[in-house]
């Protein structure tokens, strides 16, 4: 079973600012930002470049391997925001960060002119959680900046029929995309989308069987971090859910997964440090 000895179409992804990521070496952390006021995980910041910028800081202390910065809640039944708004949340945060750390940035959105604002700021990734389906402009965007990005299966609104053979058929039509509008393929990282459209047990279910989505050959990244799914079974708000979410990152890492997105980096970052020690460790010695 270990060490991971995972098969990748590409073996390298250009994180942007001289950051290339080798896949199977490491698990990466992605850092949250959430420049909103109505953040499902209690964190929100809109509109506090200050504090943005010493969470930033904090990240890049704890070992945070990129940063995602995204200004609109995506938790369910949030109002939707206007992509102005969106905008007037991240640009100055984005541009803030990338002039005060040295790290990768993601903008978490699905709105290309909100990710042709944050790239134009200094991001160099796009984190779509809606896997290009929402802005028919978005994909273009991304190959025509050779930018990285995410690309999450939302199952919100679809009929449920199989966890992994929806997440499957979600991939196909994102990478279905990416080929009509030439994406760089080594530049896109697959998110199952925990937590968004599923059941508790579908969640579950999910962290169960992600091995079975390594088949893609593709990077995957996952966030369960505070979710909800977390706090239904461990009868925990929030902000108890830290070790919830650290037994979720130790499985993940231990099926596969190769970007984790995290709240509490620091305790994470030991987390991630010492599972990958013990199912990675030819690919940390070579």
């Amino acid at each position: 079973m270990w060490p991971i000895n995972r098969i990748y179409t590409t073996p390298e992804f250009d994180a942007g600012r001289g950051n290339v990521w080798r896949w199977g070496t490491k698990t990466h952390m992605m850092g949250v930002i959430n420049a909103t006021d109505d953040s499902f995980s209690g964190d929100g910041i809109a509109g506090q470049v200050n504090e943005a910028v010493t969470l930033a800081k904090r990240f890049q202390a704890d070992g945070v391997d990129i940063i995602d910065v995204g200004g609109a809640s995506s938790r369910p039944g949030a109002t939707p925001t206007p992509i102005s708004i969106e905008k007037s949340r991240v640009v100055p945060i984005v541009e803030a960060i990338s002039s005060e750390v040295d790290l990768p940035i993601s903008i978490d959105t699905t709105w290309a002119e909100v990710a042709e604002a944050a790239v134009d700021a200094g991001a160099t990734v796009v984190n779509d959680i809606s896997g290009f389906l929402t802005d028919p402009d978005l994909s273009s965007l991304v190959a025509d900046r050779n930018v990285g990005v995410v690309l999450m299966h939302n199952q919100r609104g679809r009929e449920y029929r199989d966890v992994i053979g929806d997440i499957d058929a979600g991939f196909a039509t994102s990478l279905s995309i990416c080929a009509s509008s030439n994406v760089d393929l080594s530049q896109v990282i697959l998110d199952p989308g925990f937590g968004f459209g599923w059941s508790v047990e579908q969640n579950l279910e999910i962290l169960r069987r992600l091995n079975e989505l390594t088949s893609q050959e593709l990077p995957l990244l996952i966030g369960t971090s505070r979710k909800s799914s977390i706090g239904t079974v461990l009868g925990a708000n929030v902000e108890e859910r830290l070790f919830g979410t650290a037994a979720t990152v130790t499985h993940a890492i231990c099926a596969g997964i190769d970007v984790v997105r995290v709240h509490d980096s620091s305790q994470m970052r030991d987390v991630v440090k010492m599972t990958d020690a013990i199912v990675r460790r030819e690919a940390s010695a070579s």
